[in-house]
């Protein structure tokens, strides 16, 4: 889901939550504003808990205000984070690794003696990469991206060259191998024991949020009667992505082989700027022609999240209390329906 800050009103007078984060290593991510939070539920049953403020480049460069290059700058802004974090939640597993065989503690028991783990806040011994390592891995990563689901959609639709000299048929064919590409990736990673996982607490992240926003109170046994689906969700950030890339490229023609290559990699950062403007939009409307539009990509979100178990749901909420009063939201959002 984007980090999404705050709260904000839609256009229909229904409030959103302004919070969002990712699924990581055993946990959940939140992000408020420039306040974020790692809840990890480590190998001894207890609840990790990291707080610490992220600056990012939106804000520092005071682009915040600024339509498609906030939404450019949030997405870098977004993998930084979320990497950072990512990296330090495997840490703990990392360390479980390395002590295999060693006695394992016992974990706490709460102080009413129900012997469940109490979370434990702190900072952790995990340092997770540092900024050369997180820059270069980020580089490479979207280097990949650009070249599987850009560069080669546009190779395959080439083929088509030799059928038709239509330009608008063989963008809109690249635009369908791409969009299949993307579906492949996720349906096959998807089958994989610890993404399964990850995309439980990515569940856990929906419903928690889901649960705010429905104006109950949050708990485990709330969140897990709603929903997981939730159109602010970068898996719909990353379709709207694939049907932005389709329209660009389909008005933009050239007859230089190596200009149609560049002018791919070059647009990647507008067409993501382009992207976040459209789910910021969705995401302050439920009129039904927003729900039809962002339907597609709340079906794709049957593959990406997972029913979470109890477990899940209080590492989730562990993370969301850490640096949100959900509670007051609830309560201006009462008053202003007063």
């Amino acid at each position: 889901m984007d980090n999404f800050t705050g709260s904000m009103k839609g256009a229909d007078g229904l409030r959103f939550a302004k919070i969002g984060g990712q699924a990581v290593m055993e946990g959940v991510m939140m992000r408020c504003g420039r306040d974020y939070a790692v809840a990890v539920r480590r190998p001894d049953g207890g609840i990790e808990i990291k707080k610490d403020r992220y600056e990012g480049l939106a804000s520092r460069l005071h682009v915040s205000r600024i339509p498609v290059v906030r939404g450019i700058f949030s997405f870098i802004d977004s993998l930084v984070l979320g990497m950072s974090t990512l990296t330090w939640s495997a840490g703990f597993y990392d360390e479980e690794d390395g002590a295999a065989g060693a006695e394992e503690a016992p974990p706490q028991e709460r102080e009413d003696g129900s012997g469940q783990a109490a979370p434990q806040q702190g900072t952790g011994s995990q340092s997770g990469l540092s900024p050369l390592e997180t820059g270069l891995t980020i580089t490479v990563s979207i280097a990949a991206a650009i070249g599987i689901f850009m560069l080669i959609p546009y190779f395959i639709s080439r083929l088509l060259a030799g059928v038709t000299e239509n330009a608008f048929a063989i963008s809109a064919f690249e635009g369908v191998v791409r969009i299949a590409l993307f579906l492949l990736y996720i349906a096959a990673i998807s089958r994989l024991k610890d993404i399964q996982r990850v995309f439980m607490y990515h569940g856990a992240e929906h419903k928690t949020i889901n649960c705010i926003e429905a104006g109950m109170q949050l708990t485990p046994e709330n969140a897990a009667g709603c929903t997981r689906l939730h159109k602010r969700c970068g898996t719909n950030f990353l379709l709207i992505v694939m049907i932005v890339s389709i329209v660009c490229f389909m008005f933009i023609q050239t007859d230089s082989p190596l200009s149609r290559i560049l002018l791919r990699i070059v647009l990647v950062p507008v067409i993501a700027g382009i992207s976040f403007e459209i789910l910021q939009w969705a995401g302050r409307s439920s009129s039904p022609l927003v729900d039809i539009l962002t339907r597609p990509g709340l079906m794709l979100q049957y593959l990406t999240t997972r029913e979470p178990d109890q477990q899940m749901l209080e590492t989730a909420i562990a993370s969301i209390e850490a640096i949100y009063d959900w509670r007051q939201f609830q309560k201006e959002g009462q008053e202003g329906a007063a």
